[in-house]
């Protein structure tokens, strides 16, 4: 069976279902974005839209993708000249929805290890005017003394340095040469975050003022946020279905559900350069976002934290399956609507609230995604921390109590952060004999604190949580109850 990339994709599949291919003008179009990550994610929302939007003579522009890792072995995307098959499958507004879609967004991939001068070459494009990023929670942190001349830089916003420098002494400051700067990394007012990080670079390596001016005012860091179950390729029985209905093999194959929302906070300039938003209601662009984020990362982000741990202890591996238990759909559901909504650090309708996370369960039963719970709990504290402790702490605010559903939900990750077993520097937990991998960044920390564990001690470090959390009345005894 012959893989899918370009060639052969002129010749043509016999495919027994409905595929959409892009249309043969999108090949020659100017490389306009440079992506910064090869996750499902991002090709399964961003590179939708960008596709999207190609296909009908819109946007115009290809994606340059800079992979941070040069894995062993063949890369499917050279392979498979960036393209790669969306599968969408999910109900809207009850209408049973299924679509098959080709993405030819991607004109290349460029390792950043190993080809760090054909990014900065980049740089050099008139045609470049869109920065993205998804390099996890992890990613928009500052590291000193990172070099942004010479070698590629370590650190993503140190890479982000080098190659709008590179841009500037190219094109001399000149106006109108910056870059729309869009990470979309599950952080808080993230373009901002980047955004201080990228100056505080800029003035540890003393940068000439001309540069800083020119980043200043040529250059929109943007907020935003990402809305898409994305849970990537299918498994391997399910995709050998596939590639003989498709009349083709794709190793980057991806399912996602039908919703689809980017936020990004931004003004007619930026409306201006993402011309691709004006293809899809998903897209949404405005000055303030604030609105979707909370919702977003509360009530969608926030329960998949809370129930992910307490899902996979009792055996569940799928989101819709832990949704398909009766006993546990309820608690989940009480969760989102009885405490996590009413927490919200951010004053709106209850009305609204509840009719998102109305919407947000039904996305979570969707019987066509196989959205695995394990891939929710990578950066499992990073994550708890960022996404529900200031929930937690508003509850208090709000009710002067423990949450009891939240209290189970967070006893049941540090459940899950119990390693049983480390070995080459990674860990693992168990869950009814079954080994299963805990990739986070505080497992070391974890697997120690384990060994003799004090739960006030662990509850009390602000270090972990930016809160004293044993100091919320009643919280270390609801917790206990459920370790």
């Amino acid at each position: 069976m012959s893989i899918l990339n370009k060639q052969n994709l002129a010749a043509g599949f016999s495919s027994k279902i409905k595929v959409l291919y892009p249309n043969p003008a999108v090949f020659d179009y100017p490389e306009k974005v440079l992506q910064f990550g090869t996750g499902v994610l991002l090709r399964g929302l961003v590179d939708y839209f960008i596709d999207k939007a190609n296909n009908a003579g819109q946007f115009k522009g290809r994606i340059v993708v800079v992979k941070s890792t040069d894995r062993p072995g063949a890369d499917t995307f050279t392979e498979q000249d960036g393209l790669f098959t969306q599968c969408i499958k999910g109900i809207e507004e009850g209408v049973a929805i299924e679509e098959t879609i080709i993405n030819a967004s991607i004109s290349r991939t460029i390792t950043a290890a190993t080809a760090w001068n054909e990014i900065l070459a980049c740089a050099k494009s008139p045609d470049m005017q869109v920065i993205i990023s998804n390099t996890t929670e992890v990613g928009i942190q500052y590291h000193a003394n990172d070099p942004i001349e010479g070698a590629c830089p370590k650190s993503f916003p140190a890479k982000l340095v080098a190659f709008l420098y590179a841009r500037w002494q190219h094109f001399k400051g000149a106006p109108n040469t910056g870059m729309v700067i869009i990470p979309t990394e599950l952080i808080i007012n993230n373009g901002d975050a980047l955004r201080e990080i990228v100056f505080k670079l800029v003035a540890d390596h003393q940068l000439p003022d001309a540069f800083t001016t020119w980043l200043q005012q040529e250059n929109h860091f943007c907020n935003s946020l990402v809305d898409r179950i994305v849970p990537g390729a299918p498994d391997a029985e399910t995709a050998a279905t596939l590639y003989k209905d498709l009349g083709y093999e794709d190793k980057n194959m991806l399912v996602s559900e039908v919703y689809r929302l980017w936020a990004i906070q931004g003004g007619a300039k930026v409306r201006e350069v993402l011309s691709f938003a004006k293809t899809d209601s998903g897209v949404v662009i405005a000055e303030d976002i604030e609105i979707h984020r909370e919702l977003k990362l509360r009530l969608l982000n926030g329960t998949h934290s809370l129930m992910c741990g307490m899902s996979y202890l009792l055996g569940f591996r799928l989101v819709k399956d832990a949704m398909a238990n009766s006993y546990l759909s309820k608690l989940i559901m009480n969760l989102m609507l009885s405490e996590l909504a009413l927490a919200i650090p951010y004053k709106m309708d209850f009305k609204v609230a509840d009719r998102f996370g109305r919407a947000v369960l039904d996305r979570f039963k969707n019987p066509f995604i196989n959205h695995k719970l394990i891939d929710i709990t990578v950066q499992y504290t990073t994550k708890m921390r960022m996404r529900n402790i200031p929930l937690l702490v508003n509850y208090y605010k709000e009710f002067g109590k423990a949450p009891e559903l939240f209290a189970m939900g967070f006893a049941a990750y540090l459940q899950f952060m119990q390693a049983v077993k480390e070995e080459n520097g990674k860990y693992y937990g168990d869950s009814n004999g079954e080994l299963y991998p805990i990739n986070c960044d505080y497992a070391g920390y974890f697997y120690e604190a384990w060994k003799d564990f004090d739960l006030n001690k662990v509850l009390s470090d602000t270090k972990l949580w930016g809160e004293d959390l044993s100091a919320l009345p009643g919280f270390v005894a609801a917790v206990q109850k459920y370790i």
